[in-house]
C-alpha cells in the first residue's frame, strides 16, 4: 500500500507540473515521429562563385555520382531535358547582364537544365522557374535562351562539377564535367562599360581628386578606350598635382595617340620628377627609358 501511495503521490507531482503523457507512452506503442538521421547526401550540394570583370556569377547544384553507371544515354538520356545536377534545380546568377556565346542574358537567376542530343551536341537552357525539383514541371514556354554547345572528351569525373577557367575581366568559361565529357559555356561581360559608368559617377562627386583622375586616364590607356576623354582627365589630374606618376601616364597617351614627340617630352619629365628613393618609381624606371628610347626613335 505504502508503494501504491508513493506511485500515486509522485502522479500527481507530474501532472501538476504540466507532465502530459502521450498516447504512445500511454498505450506502450513506439514513437512515429519522422527523424531524420545526419547522414551524408549521395548528391552533396555545392556553391560555385566567381567573379568575372565586375560581374558575380553563381551556380548552386547538387552533385551526383557515377557510381559505376552509363551516364550520357543511360542515366542521362538523351533527347530529354536534364537538371544539370541532382534533386532541385541547379540554379545560376548573373549580378549584372551577360551575353552565353553571345546570346545576351539579363541580370539575374535561373534554373540551369542541359539538353543531350548526343555526346557531340548539347544545348545549355536557362528557364525562369528556379523552384521546380530537377526537371519535374519543367516548362520550355519559359525558357530565357538557349545556347547550343559540343561537348568535348575529358579525363575521367566520378562526380559531377561545375567550374571556371580561362578567366579574364571580360570573359570566362563555366565548365560541367561528368564521368568522360566536359561542356562548357563563355561568360562574356561589357566590364568596360560598367566601369566607365562608374568613373564618371566618381568623379562626378569627387571633381578634384588628382589621384582618382589619374586612375581613370590610366585605365583608358591600358584599355585603349576613349582617349579624348582620358586625356581630358590626366589634364586635369596633372594641374591639380603634377607628379611622376601622371605625367607617365600622359607620355604613354599621346605614344598611343602616335605623337611621339609630345610622349618623349612628358617621358622626360616623369623621369625627373620621379623620387629615386621610390621603390615602385625604381621599378618602373628600367622600362620607363625603355619606352623613351623607342619613342625618340620614332619622333625624331
Amino acid at each position: 500500500m505504502a508503494f501504491t501511495r508513493f506511485l500515486f503521490s509522485a502522479g500527481l507531482l507530474l501532472l501538476a507540473a504540466g507532465y502530459c503523457p502521450t498516447a504512445a507512452a500511454q498505450s506502450g506503442s513506439p514513437d512515429t515521429t519522422q527523424v531524420q538521421l545526419p547522414l551524408p547526401q549521395a548528391s552533396p550540394r555545392a556553391l560555385l562563385q566567381q567573379t568575372v570583370g565586375l560581374t558575380d556569377v553563381t551556380v548552386e547544384y547538387h552533385s551526383p555520382s557515377v557510381k559505376g553507371r552509363g551516364v550520357w544515354g543511360q542515366l542521362v538520356p538523351y533527347n530529354q531535358i536534364w537538371r544539370a545536377g541532382a534533386n532541385e534545380n541547379t540554379v545560376i546568377s548573373f549580378s549584372s547582364n551577360v551575353h552565353l556565346n553571345g546570346k545576351l542574358v539579363l541580370a539575374g537567376k535561373y534554373s540551369l537544365f542541359v539538353l543531350p542530343v548526343s555526346d557531340q551536341d548539347w544545348q545549355f537552357v536557362l528557364n525562369k522557374v528556379t523552384t521546380h525539383w530537377g526537371a519535374e514541371g519543367y516548362d520550355a514556354t519559359q525558357d530565357v535562351v538557349r545556347v547550343p554547345i559540343v561537348p568535348e572528351a575529358s579525363a575521367f569525373r566520378e562526380t559531377l562539377c561545375y567550374w571556371f577557367s580561362d578567366v579574364r575581366p571580360t570573359a570566362a568559361h563555366l565548365n560541367l564535367s561528368w564521368e568522360r565529357l566536359t561542356g562548357s559555356l563563355v561568360i562574356e561581360t561589357d566590364v568596360h562599360a560598367q566601369v566607365l559608368a562608374g568613373i564618371e559617377q566618381t568623379l562626378a562627386a569627387r571633381p578634384n581628386n588628382w589621384q582618382l583622375l589619374a586612375q581613370a586616364a590610366e585605365y583608358m590607356v591600358q584599355n585603349n578606350l576613349q582617349a579624348e576623354q582620358a586625356l581630358h582627365y590626366i589634364n586635369e589630374s596633372i594641374r591639380l598635382n603634377e607628379s611622376y606618376t601622371n605625367t607617365w601616364i600622359k607620355a604613354r597617351l599621346m605614344a598611343s595617340k602616335q605623337d611621339y614627340g609630345t610622349a618623349v617630352l612628358y617621358a622626360r619629365k616623369a623621369l625627373k620628377l620621379g623620387d629615386k628613393d621610390d621603390a615602385n618609381f625604381k621599378a618602373q624606371q628600367p622600362n620607363m627609358r625603355i619606352a623613351l628610347t623607342e619613342w625618340q626613335a620614332k619622333a625624331y
